[in-house]
């Protein structure tokens, strides 16, 4: 069986890592009535499968990307993956203003990973 090449493993890693963190960081918005302490214990239980995916994930893409670049593809991911949860699970609309901000970090994202002269 082939293996995937690091970046492409990488970026999957994250990229489900950051579904587990943004229902473990936001998902209770939905749920205002549960106590606090259950939604901080329930946050912690699926965090553990975050970390599960996302320190493979470090571990595995730091023999191909610097860990700025690391950082920046999690941000990244992080943004994408928020603003799909934001509009489909917990039904809030982005604005323009959030669209431009996206923007601005992924041009932060493109000089991250611009190599100068």
């Amino acid at each position: 069986m082939p293996s995937l090449p690091v970046p492409v493993l990488t970026i999957g890693l994250l990229l489900a890592s950051n579904i587990f963190m943004t229902f473990a960081w936001y998902g209770h918005l939905k749920f205002k009535s549960a106590p606090l302490l259950t939604v901080i214990l329930v946050s912690w239980g699926i965090a553990f499968f975050e970390y599960l995916l996302q320190v493979p994930a470090n571990r595995i893409g730091h023999s191909h990307f610097s860990a700025a670049e690391l950082k920046t593809i999690q941000e990244v991911i992080t943004l994408s993956v928020f603003a799909v949860f934001s509009v489909l699970y917990l039904k809030e609309p982005l604005a323009w203003n959030h669209a431009l901000g996206f923007a601005f970090i992924a041009v932060g994202a493109f000089f991250i990973f611009h190599k100068w002269g």
